[in-house]
């Protein structure tokens, strides 16, 4: 197995990145931007090291995403690598990712070396310092996840002191890597258990682990939403990451809006995935994203094959047609969302970035007493008290806000908006996950 030893310095991590002759996931979200054009990035990882890079290359070859993704698999993730060599030399496909600490920084360049696109590590581990380590040996340019959004919605009990305190090891890193000329792109995983996720409470989260990455001498973040499936709310959602960014981050550190397509409970008819696939797209474009995380028509159905993530890539890229430039939604709407979601915001972020005690504690603490939180989380770090619903119009709103530092008239708003909803909370909470196939009207195929 590689060791951190065995490890490249950073400096000769850093002479590859610039001998390899392609750009940087940095320099592809900054052009892309200044173009006006939604960059593309699909998900995809396999265990086996030869699968891999013919992945990798097939999609690149059908559909020529932005950026391509290293999936890394469950096992690597949690740090348990013993356990993911072992999985790997029996038999890779039990794995549900690349094990790229197992295979090793010399296999990592040469995924890396078998693609124009440059690479992303997408993970969900608490503790990140070898794969990002050997991510960086590897050559790959951008790395997603934070202490809060790759703890609490993975982890039962991993303290936030302890995630908090790797990622800014991973932070601090990034920081001496900028300072030797090798910007990697940080995206922060504000999708966090992705089930109806309010808006607010996602980019709050984003916020703290971005004034974090940028206290370490992070230079690019991606700030990544989960679209919740109403058109306004979300574009209201994109357009307050930069507004966020100015008040919150220094000038210096250029901030992207990224979408995640929807990662609830998919249609099973393949013409209702493509409508929604598509639907995200036009969102993300409109909301003024610089990137797109793509989905598939085979999302009901589990791990998608090459043909669903190459014909998912080519619907989503529709969005970038001019065809489209004239596409318009409710602006009044849109304003009056950003102006009540940049009030939740503040009022959730404000107390832990005013507190006298150091921003990794005040997080912790926040937490601890539930004026930080997050629904449905698998963490007994985070209490889980805040109730989300969707209103009849769709927008996703906060039924309980537990102890969250909600204003009465920012908590009378969302309540109002579901007043109509089912009593049985059980059953309200059905419907509001199947939104979308209830929406197409769909059968029920829950077991």
């Amino acid at each position: 197995m590689t060791t951190a030893t065995e490890l490249p310095t950073l400096h000769e991590s850093v002479a590859y990145v610039g001998a390899l002759g392609k750009a940087t996931v940095a320099d592809v979200l900054r052009e892309a931007r200044a173009a006006g054009r939604l960059a593309l990035q699909p998900r995809c990882g396999v265990g086996s090291h030869p699968q891999m890079s013919t992945l990798l290359k097939d999609i690149e070859r059908h559909a020529a995403p932005d950026v391509l993704s290293l999936t890394i698999d469950a096992h690597t993730r949690l740090g348990r690598f013993d356990h993911a060599r072992s999985v790997l030399d029996r038999n890779p496909a039990d794995l549900n990712g690349y094990p790229l600490v197992s295979h090793g920084w010399r296999r990592g360049r040469e995924l890396n070396e078998a693609v124009r696109a440059p690479l992303e590590v997408r993970h969900g581990s608490p503790d990140a310092r070898t794969l990002f380590r050997t991510a960086v040996a590897a050559g790959i340019t951008s790395f997603e996840g934070g202490g809060i959004s790759y703890n609490l919605p993975y982890s039962k009990d991993v303290p936030l002191e302890r995630s908090l305190a790797a990622w800014r090891e991973v932070d601090a890193a990034c920081g001496e890597l900028a300072e030797l000329g090798l910007v990697v792109d940080r995206e922060l995983f504000g999708t966090l258990t992705a089930v109806l996720m309010p808006p607010s409470v996602s980019l709050a989260v984003s916020v703290l682990e971005a004034v974090a990455a940028a206290r370490e001498g992070v230079r690019c973040i991606s700030v990544a939403y989960p679209q919740g499936g109403h058109a306004e709310q979300d574009v209201a959602a994109l357009r307050a990451i930069p507004l966020l960014a100015a008040r919150h981050l220094p000038a210096g550190v250029e901030v992207h809006a990224v979408l995640h397509e929807f990662m609830g409970v998919y249609p099973r008819e393949r013409a209702h995935a493509e409508d929604l696939i598509l639907y995200g797209a036009l969102v993300a474009r409109y909301g003024g994203a610089t990137k797109l995380i793509t989905k598939t028509y085979q999302e009901a159905y589990g791990i998608p094959d090459t043909r669903a993530i190459v014909d998912g890539l080519h619907l989503a890229a529709r969005a970038n047609s001019p065809l489209l430039a004239g596409w318009r939604l409710d602006e009044a709407r849109i304003a009056e969302e950003l102006e009540w979601l940049l009030a939740e915001v503040d009022a959730l972020v404000a107390p832990v970035l005013d507190s006298r005690l150091g921003l990794h504690e005040a997080i912790a603490a926040a937490f601890a007493d539930g004026t930080l939180d997050i629904p449905f989380s698998a963490s007994r770090h985070a209490r889980s008290a805040v109730i989300p619903g969707r209103a009849r119009d769709g927008a996703i709103r906060i039924l309980s806000a537990g102890a969250l530092p909600l204003p009465r008239h920012l908590r009378d708003r969302n309540t109002d908006a579901l007043r109509t909803r089912p009593t049985d909370l059980y059953e309200a909470l059905t419907r509001d996950i199947d939104h979308f196939p209830r929406l197409f009207g769909e059968p029920n195929h829950r077991l």
